[in-house]
Order: structure tokens, then C-alpha cells, then sequence
């Protein structure tokens, strides 16, 4: 499911390279970088929680 979301927003921050979404806080090509903060925040929450619950 985490692959499935950071792949989901790494597409979007993809199209915004490309084209504006124009969504709050998303204007400007340049606004990437937050789509790009996102993938790396799930990303590392996932490792963190999956190291926790590995000894389950």
C-alpha cells in the first residue's frame, strides 16, 4: 500500500513539473518540492513502522 501511495505522489509531482495543479498551495512549478517532502515523510514513516511491528 506505501509503494502504491509514494508512487501515486511521485506521478503528481511529476504533473506538476509539467503543468500547475493549481491546488492550495501548489501554484507554481516550483511547488514540486512539497509533493516530493511527502513521498520521502511516507516513506520513512513506513520504515519506521514496519521495523517497529517486524517483531511482532
Amino acid at each position: 500500500m506505501t509503494k502504491i501511495l509514494a508512487l501515486f505522489l511521485i506521478l503528481i509531482a511529476a504533473i506538476q513539473v509539467i503543468k500547475p495543479l493549481g491546488w492550495p498551495g501548489l501554484k507554481k512549478r516550483s511547488d514540486a518540492w512539497k509533493l516530493v517532502a511527502g513521498v520521502v515523510a511516507v516513506t520513512v514513516a513506513s520504515v519506521i513502522l514496519s521495523a517497529l511491528f517486524q517483531g511482532l
